[in-house]
């Protein structure tokens, strides 16, 4: 791995980062019993995006910035169905840190991103998820049914995103 692969990876995390912040404000607004987990969650997001941000600035890179809107993997009408998309987040998550453990050239960011692998996993099992042995390398994205995180979207591809019913 070298300097590129760990900016290319870290860019990916911070846009997952980014979609995890647009993804529980939809969360949080299905969820009456669990609105303040959600809360938790989307100001942990917020906090880890901030942080991985002023990382790559400090390794030299522009952080990019959130998509403009996204679109959310499935519907969310429910609890049922917003915990299913904290799941396929944290999910997503999991396997972007995992990424950057194994591309991080500076010790601060390897660890940011262990701690980071970790935190996702707990919340993805908080939300439900199914725990694996080695989080982050087994139901990797792109395999039949991990698609996980709000896809972006460009002003063209929609006039407004997808709001909560």
């Amino acid at each position: 791995m070298n300097a590129e692969d760990e900016l290319t990876a870290a860019q990916a995390a911070l846009a997952g980062e980014h979609a995890c912040v647009y993804g529980y404000g939809v969360v949080g607004a299905h969820l009456s019993d669990d609105a303040e987990t959600a809360a938790r969650a989307l100001q942990a997001h917020r906090d880890r995006r901030d942080d991985l941000a002023a990382l790559i600035r400090a390794g030299g890179g522009e952080p990019e910035a959130s998509a403009p809107t996204y679109e959310l993997p499935q519907p969310v009408t429910d609890a049922a169905s917003a915990s299913k998309l904290a799941v396929l987040m944290e999910t997503r998550l999991v396997a972007l840190y995992a990424d950057l453990v194994g591309a991080a050239q500076s010790g601060e960011l390897r660890e940011f991103a262990a701690q980071a692998l970790v935190a996702a996993s707990v919340a993805r099992g908080r939300w439900g998820g199914e725990p694996v042995a080695f989080p982050g390398l087994s139901g990797r994205p792109g395999t039949p049914g991990t698609q996980a995180s709000p896809t972006p979207q460009t002003p063209s591809d929609t006039e407004t995103p997808e709001s909560p019913q």
